[in-house]
């Protein structure tokens, strides 16, 4: 595994943050590369890819969103949104001396990438959507939500492996049992108390809290709120920069029906299909890792 350094950084509301920061090997060549994962995974999501890119010639970090992995828990669970996350992500820039980086965002990631549009466009060289866009399914919306905040400590590795098995089993169904070993390394912590997932699970507040919402304007006879229109944010991010749509081929979150609309409306944006997988592709598969080579050799 390429060695890397620990970065940390403070957001806006003096929250420490933190990222794996991996150097370029050989001769430095092109612009940094910022790697974003989903709602209840760190920075390790990241620990095959970033090598590759770093290999490269780019600056790699991969980053720790807050209340995961080794940055801090917000003290205030309702700034768990892609709102806050993103504003982490400009300090970041401006504490790490980038003024433009391409961005690789996994699931929440992603959000967090569109969002970057609203707050610093001219950050964004390039990005890469991993099984996210500016809509997304409900069948996976509601599986992400009913597990997440749940169960997160078990006091044997077994049991901790069979969780992230039950949890991922559908996305990887070609697994066997060394891959769900390293991918449960991923997910969870040891502790004198056992296993623990590495984020806060008051992450979940701002979701249970929306529904909650609806629930309760439907019972009094209304409409549950209409999710927020993101499709402005992803054609500001398709526009005069390299973009790239990496899909599984049997995801529950960005389906075919979905990827299409994307495409209609970024005509330019690139698209790589990972078969058997479903949400996320860890981005190291033949399929994903090609279309994201050829991305890094277009973008600066």
């Amino acid at each position: 595994m390429t060695a890397f350094t620990d970065f940390f950084w403070t957001a806006h509301d003096g929250l420490p943050l933190h990222a794996r920061d991996y150097a370029p090997v050989g001769e430095p060549r092109g612009l940094p590369v910022i790697c974003i994962h989903g709602l209840t995974r760190n920075a390790r999501d990241f620990e095959d890819l970033a090598p590759r890119i770093a290999a490269m010639g780019r600056r790699v970090l991969a980053v720790d969103v807050r209340g995961r992995g080794l940055s801090a828990r917000d003290p205030d669970p309702m700034n768990y949104h892609p709102g806050t996350y993103a504003g982490d992500v400009v300090a970041l820039l401006a504490a790490a001396g980038i003024a433009r980086a391409v961005f690789v965002g996994t699931s929440m990631g992603g959000l967090i990438t569109m969002v970057l549009t609203s707050l610093q466009p001219e950050a964004i060289a390039g990005a890469v959507l991993n099984d996210v866009g500016p809509e997304l399914s409900p069948v996976g919306l509601a599986r992400i939500a009913g597990y997440t905040g749940l169960a997160s400590r078990f006091d044997t590795w077994d049991a901790a492996v069979a969780y992230a098995k039950a949890i991922n089993e559908a996305a990887f169904p070609a697994y066997g049992a060394q891959d769900w070993d390293v991918f449960a390394r991923r997910l969870f912590d040891r502790t004198d108390d056992g296993f623990v997932l590495a984020y806060d699970p008051d992450i979940s507040a701002p979701i249970k809290a929306a529904a909650e919402a609806d629930a309760k304007t439907q019972a009094e006879g209304g409409q549950a709120l209409a999710p927020p229109d993101m499709y402005p944010l992803f054609r500001a991010l398709a526009k005069d920069r390299p973009l790239l749509l990496v899909r599984g081929a049997i995801s529950d979150l960005i389906d075919v029906d979905i990827a299409q609309r994307m495409r209609a409306a970024a005509p330019a944006m690139a698209y790589a299909e990972v078969p058997g997988v479903g949400h996320a592709p860890m981005l190291t598969e033949p399929q994903a890792w090609a279309a994201i080579e050829n991305l890094l050799h277009e973008a600066p």
